[in-house]
């Protein structure tokens, strides 16, 4: 895996952000997620997100703004990270307009920068797990909830990234791991890529 030139990569700014959360989930796919460490950059390619849309009972806006929530209620493209089970961190985009609660779930990326770092934060070999789930890429990249809120449309220790790459064959099935929603056909993939997590028949 070749590291992203400095040269072809920028900022997403926000007004490029599809303003509809299921439109911006199709939009995220083939972008870059960056993260700046005193350490280095460390970069992945997004292969797989979930949408959860304004009114999805699924998604954790569902019952109106907390104080846990709010970032979900920002102008699109904010970091929302929250803590999974008490396990893991998860890494979302809001994904509306400022005061209506939606966002996109980024779970799996290629890894493309720092890959030597993300095995040691991850304490793993193999390069093909690395990322391939919200919680391993969140690990991997760093991602904690003092990065909740960052705006990920300006330069800074988490940001979005395009390159020039051309959109990827994009597939859709039901999210994972839900008990509301279950069937919604919300979650958005690159065929037939290595590091997209998930079972075989939701990978088709």
């Amino acid at each position: 895996m070749s590291p992203l030139a400095d040269h072809g990569r920028e900022v997403i700014p926000r007004s490029e952000l599809p303003s509809d959360t299921v439109e911006m989930a199709r939009y995220l796919i083939g972008k870059v997620v960056v993260r700046e460490t005193p350490g280095g950059v460390l970069s992945g390619r997004i292969v797989e997100v979930e949408a959860y849309p304004v009114g999805d009972a699924a998604g954790h806006a569902y019952r109106g703004e907390t104080p846990r929530n709010h970032v979900l209620f920002l102008e699109r493209g904010r970091a929302y990270v929250y803590l999974a089970y008490g396990v893991a961190y998860m890494l979302n985009v809001s994904s509306e307009a400022a005061g209506v609660g939606a966002g996109v779930l980024i779970r799996a990326m290629q890894p493309l920068e720092g890959v030597e770092a993300m095995l040691r934060n991850r304490q793993v070999l193999n390069v093909r797990d690395l990322a391939r789930g919200p919680g391993r890429l969140t690990a991997a990249l760093g991602i904690d909830r003092r990065l909740d809120g960052v705006d990920l449309c300006r330069e800074g220790p988490l940001w979005l990234a395009r390159d020039g790459e051309a959109t990827p064959d994009i597939g859709t099935s039901a999210r994972i791991g839900l008990t509301r929603e279950v069937e919604a056909p919300l979650r958005f993939y690159v065929r037939g890529d290595r590091f997209v997590s998930g079972p075989n028949s939701l990978n088709r």
